[in-house]
Formats: structure tokens, sequence, C-alpha cells
């Protein structure tokens, strides 16, 4: 059975981690500590690069959880269609590495445009087997 919930976050640095909670409370109500931190981590990244490059003035963005016995599936929707792109920052640059993050945590991702407007990066989590109560 697949268990869905989203919440939308207006454009507020204080987002980022509402958005944290709202991962981490779903996930521990669905009974799926497994992969949380990686999920925590990478919905932190993907809210930031949401708030900073992809929500037009006015808008916000929108956190969306799907998951089943198998996999969790991370969206963030917002309101810009330009693609984000992992690259390598340099030593001294203080961003630049989120989806270099998100790469290295998730077992995929990636980026699709949304109509009418926007895009949804989305990045996707197995579950790693054993469940705690």
């Amino acid at each position: 059975m697949t268990k869905t919930t989203q919440q939308f976050f207006d454009a507020r640095p204080e987002s980022v981690s509402q958005a944290r909670s709202f991962t981490s409370e779903a996930l521990a109500d669905w009974g799926l500590p497994d992969r949380a931190e990686d999920v925590r981590l990478c919905v932190s990244e993907l809210a930031t690069n949401a708030l900073v490059h992809g929500t037009a003035p006015g808008h916000g963005f929108l956190v969306k959880l799907d998951a089943d016995e198998d996999v969790v599936r991370l969206e963030v929707h917002d309101s810009r269609r330009q693609h984000p792109e992992a690259r390598q920052a340099a030593g001294t640059d203080t961003s630049g590495r989120g989806l270099i993050l998100v790469n290295a945590l998730a077992d995929g991702w990636g980026v699709e445009d949304r109509t009418p407007v926007g895009k949804i990066v989305w990045s996707c989590f197995k579950a790693t087997g054993g469940t705690t109560a």
C-alpha cells in the first residue's frame, strides 16, 4: 500500500527546517526510519535549491512524499523551469554541493517539467530491509 503526504511551504528561509521536520514526522508516522536521515538531508538540499533558485516572486514550494514497502520518493515542486545541474564546487565555495550530496545519498534522482509551469526535482530511496519500532 502506497502512503502519500504533501505540504506547501512559503518562500522563507525557515521553510527549509519546516520541510525537514515535515519529512521526519511523515517517515516516523509511517514506520520508515531506515533511510530517514538520508531523506532529511536531501529534502533540506532540494528545499534550499527551490527557495534560492526555483521559486518565482510570490511563490513557495511543495514537498511531496510517497512510500511503499520498497521505496520512498521525495519530490520538491517549484515554480521555475530552469533545471538544476550538479557541479563540482571549488574548495572555497560556500554553496554548490547540494546535488552532489543528493546524488551520493539517493538511489536515483532527476528533474521533470511540471505543467503549466515549474519543475519537480525528485529523489528515490530504497528500503534497506529492517525497520525498527
